[in-house]
């Protein structure tokens, strides 16, 4: 279903049961919780779905290694059950992720071995695969350009790995299948009020400037790091709750991390946790955990940042890799709840617990969580908001709801920037079939064609070429010059297929290479 048929619903029916501001993992979340109870559902984002910090995460569908040694279990137990619900609910998306701890010191076997096997234990029956200790010519056959000065060996465990964009995508169109209406740049810009209680809000179309005034029995604020902006309309002195913590990521070529596996540092020079992954062809390596003083929806890296990941990765890589090999970076900032009277906590010893509340007028907001417990972060939020509305009590079905598109990756098995389709494969194939010339790629140094261009249009509210570039097909996340590269191309077909003007189109184009250029370490120098 495309943008403007969503928004024949929004014009021919202002009256809704549930009204979810924020189209990120959370608020796309609560969408599909509401939607497959039954409730009449409208989400609306004033950006693209998962603009923000939803599609800038680790790709980590997982229980959490460094909350197990904070001594969090009761979050690592329900992010373990969620991973593994996860992994069932959407096969397609979600697959297992070998990581290897390397050893450098010898206490470090026992000390690592037996708090994986604690991992693996909480899991239960929904684990991955079981941990287990490497020899070091093991670790080296694993991850053969692993720094091998002084190694020992290592401790393998698994967890999940994923696309964040492309599961939002997926979440929004579950919400659609079971019957929600959501619109990607449409803004709440006022809540409404009836005798002292919230009723609805107005709405802004970012691209037409019109507005409309919808009713809702209940609204439910799930704008992640921008929750406090919300809450502020409803009760402007209300003292803000979240935490913004920046999460910076470096993207390299393949080669900077040869095999399959995952490095991770589970003790940086500052104690911090690093990653080194592969995903979708390049290496991933990050994050930082940096508190900001106000949230940003592009956030740009700090310097400090792009040395920190640079430094630790180098100790754990034969070749050292340089500001040079960046061929993509990323910022995203984290929505931590922040502790009554701990301003000032590091956020790294910030909780990844999520809280609810409910201001006097029936304000609904869910904030902190991350990724992996979205599922359950809907839940208990539809519950409350239930409750609070009057709605007929109906149990939460999404336990067990396959997400859509839903596909055995074994069945058979596809390149990763075609498996996060899932079923929709035969969609894009009819496309390449039928018509040929959308078998040529958008860029010669990845395998995406335009058939995913026109089908990101056509069935994924993609409007801009940003929409397509950083959340549809991540080559922006994958090489921001390629991505720039790439731009022109991929106007042309949004052009074609939503009748935009040139003028239109260069201005989307000169806005696409303003956003790149905080993606490259040369922009940003």
């Amino acid at each position: 279903m495309t943008r403007a048929e969503m928004m024949g619903f929004l014009t021919h029916s202002v009256h809704w049961d549930v009204l979810v501001i924020g189209g990120g993992a959370t608020g796309l979340g609560v969408a599909v919780d509401a939607a497959s109870r039954g409730y009449r559902t409208l989400l609306v984002e004033a950006h693209d779905f998962a603009k923000g910090t939803s599609s800038r995460s680790t790709k980590l569908v997982h229980g959490g290694v460094r909350y197990l040694e904070q001594g969090d279990i009761p979050l690592v137990m329900e992010a373990l059950r969620e991973r593994g619900l996860l992994h069932q609910n959407a096969p397609h998306l979600v697959h297992n992720q070998s990581f290897i701890v390397p050893r450098y010191q010898w206490w470090q076997g026992p000390f690592y071995g037996v708090g994986l096997k604690m991992y693996d234990a909480l899991a239960g029956k929904l684990n991955m695969a079981r941990s287990r200790s490497l020899s070091r010519a093991e670790t080296l056959q694993r991850i053969p350009n692993l720094e091998p000065d002084h190694l020992l060996g290592g401790v393998e465990y698994f967890d999940g790995q994923f696309d964040d964009a492309r599961l939002a995508v997926t979440l929004a169109r579950t919400a659609s299948y079971q019957g929600a209406t959501l619109l990607n740049h449409m803004r709440a810009v006022e809540l409404v009020t009836t005798k002292g209680q919230i009723t609805g809000a107005l709405l802004r179309d970012e691209h037409e400037a019109l507005e409309f005034r919808v009713q809702a029995r209940v609204v439910i604020n799930a704008a992640g790091i921008f929750a406090d902006e919300i809450r502020q309309m409803d009760e402007p002195d209300t003292p803000p709750i979240v935490q913004p913590s920046q999460g910076v990521h470096l993207v390299f070529d393949r080669h900077f991390l040869q095999g399959n596996s995952a490095i991770m540092v589970p003790h940086t020079d500052d104690g911090r946790v690093l990653f080194v992954i592969p995903w979708h062809g390049k290496v991933l390596a990050g994050t930082t955990d940096t508190a900001m003083q106000q949230a940003e929806i592009e956030p740009r890296p700090l310097e400090e940042e792009i040395a920190f990941i640079l430094r630790n990765a180098a100790k754990y890589m034969a070749h050292d890799p340089t500001r040079a090999d960046i061929l993509s970076m990323f910022a995203g900032q984290r929505p931590l709840v922040r502790p009554p009277g701990k301003g000032g906590a590091p956020t790294k010893r910030i909780s990844r617990s999520h809280e609810i509340l409910i201001s006097p007028t029936g304000l609904v907001t869910i904030v902190g969580g991350k990724w992996t417990t979205y599922r359950k972060m809907a839940a208990e939020t539809v519950d409350h908001a239930a409750e609070l509305a009057g709605l007929d009590p109906v149990p939460c079905k999404t336990e067990n709801l396959p997400l859509y598109g839903w596909r055995d990756r074994s069945e058979p098995s596809l390149p990763d920037h075609l498996a996060v389709y899932g079923s929709s494969i035969d969609q894009i194939a009819r496309y390449e079939r039928e018509h040929p010339e959308l078998k040529e790629l958008i860029h010669p140094n990845f395998p995406h064609t335009m058939a995913l261009v026109r089908y990101a249009i056509r069935h994924e509210w993609a409007h801009t070429v940003e929409d397509i570039l950083a959340r549809r097909t991540r080559l922006l996340l994958l090489d921001a010059k390629a991505a720039v590269e790439s731009a022109p191309k991929v106007a042309a077909m949004l052009g074609k297929e939503l009748n935009l003007s040139e003028k239109q189109l260069n201005k989307q184009i000169l806005q696409f290479e303003a956003l790149a250029a905080g993606y490259s370490w040369k922009g940003a120098a």
